[in-house]
């Protein structure tokens, strides 16, 4: 789950993190409202949008005044805001973000994540702030620092100061890199976060350290703990289909292809969405029903995936263990008839009742296409969809 940069920085400021003074705002007289509010001098009036590359897009832009916040956040209010991230299609903006301007002498990158390969939380940082980080990490990989956490100890003072030291401070600028870096690990922590970013990380000309921009992204996982964060959703911001399933306790990711996937199990859905590019074929999607999906949650999956237009076909793929095959089946079945299915369908059964699930596809009357194996499923389907 992500939120928007001004939620982000509210909830590490709890924890001690520095961040500049500002305001959210939802129209223009707001936004002039913030800035005088924030006092004299300059502000910047941010576009929030759950998309990084937003200055470049002219997402972000500075005002003297408040009259000044006022245009600014009239113009950017209601535009489609096209950034790398975005895609082509954009994210309109809804809120803006009017936030106190701040004399800057360097511009650097911090961010906290967990590290798969090490199973620890580390802290990755370089002094290119202000930048795209996956570029630098790609073009100049030893400009990044790492800091692997020990969960055995947690983080202690010389973490920071390795880091301060790595992005080349001085003076109290290490002192306030240390209570920064330290404070948002605390938060990374406490919140159940998958990753916090600053970037950029500024270094004031009084030495101070701020967060001039903050991404928080949580474990979904963990939630259930944190309703309070939960309410910080913005459905506006993640894709339609994605929220329905999330409804349905559905595992679903929109994908750029056409053959539409309906799998149990996020291991076989992977297996299954590589092997359709094998056969050269493209996912539409990610689509994991789970262990315990019931005849109504796979006729709602089915739904979602037909929602997405750019869907050609659609290759179900279960292995049943807990899950029967006879109520994949039933679901596949109801749901094609409801949806007056109009793409090629492919369904392997293996597993649990699958005799049974066999039978009640064969009997259904509707045009399924039966598959002995995953290869044969993977096969069936990209030519089902080229010849139609």
């Amino acid at each position: 789950m992500n939120i928007h940069e001004y939620q982000a920085k509210a909830l590490i400021r709890k924890f001690g993190v520095a961040v500049p003074d500002g305001h959210v705002a939802y129209t223009a007289d707001e936004a002039a409202e913030a800035a005088r509010k924030l006092g004299a001098g300059l502000c910047v009036v941010k576009a929030q949008i759950h998309a990084g590359g937003r200055g470049k897009a002219g997402g972000v832009k500075v005002a003297k005044n408040a009259a000044e916040a006022q245009e600014l956040a009239r113009k950017m209010l209601g535009m489609t805001l096209v950034t790398h991230q975005t895609g082509p299609q954009g994210k309109v903006v809804k809120r803006v973000y009017v936030e106190a301007g701040c004399d800057i002498k360097r511009e650097l990158y911090l961010g906290m994540l967990i590290d798969r390969a090490t199973s620890r939380v580390t802290l990755m940082a370089s002094a290119e702030g202000g930048m795209d980080i996956e570029e630098v990490a790609v073009k100049h990989p030893e400009k990044i620092i790492k800091v692997a956490i020990d969960p055995a100890t947690g983080i202690q003072p010389f973490h920071g100061r390795r880091i301060a030291f790595g992005l080349g401070l001085s003076g109290n600028q290490v002192g306030s890199a240390t209570r920064f870096i330290l404070a948002m690990y605390r938060a990374f922590n406490e919140l159940d976060c998958s990753i916090i970013e600053i970037n950029p990380l500024v270094v004031t000309n009084a030495g101070d350290v701020l967060a001039l921009d903050a991404k928080i992204n949580f474990d979904d996982n963990a939630l259930f703990r944190h309703a309070d964060i939960e309410e910080l959703r913005d459905p506006d911001e993640e894709d339609p289909a994605e929220l329905e399933a999330a409804k349905h306790s559905l595992n679903y990711i929109k994908l750029d292809g056409n053959i539409g996937c309906m799998v149990n199990g996020a291991g076989l859905a992977m297996a299954t969405m590589d092997i359709i590019k094998l056969y050269g074929g493209t996912p539409a999607n990610f689509l994991d029903v789970g262990g315990g999906a019931t005849k109504e949650r796979v006729t709602a999956a089915f739904k979602i995936i037909l929602s997405d237009p750019n869907v050609e076909g659609i290759l179900v793929n279960i292995f049943g263990g807990i899950m029967r095959c006879d109520v994949i089946a039933e679901g596949v079945v109801a749901a094609a008839r409801e949806l007056s299915l109009h793409v090629p369908l492919v369904v392997r059964l293996e597993g649990t009742n699958v005799d049974l699930g066999k039978k009640i596809l064969a009997q259904s009357g509707l045009p399924i296409l039966s598959a002995d194996n995953l290869a044969d499923a993977a096969e069936k389907i990209v030519k089902a969809v080229k010849e139609a």
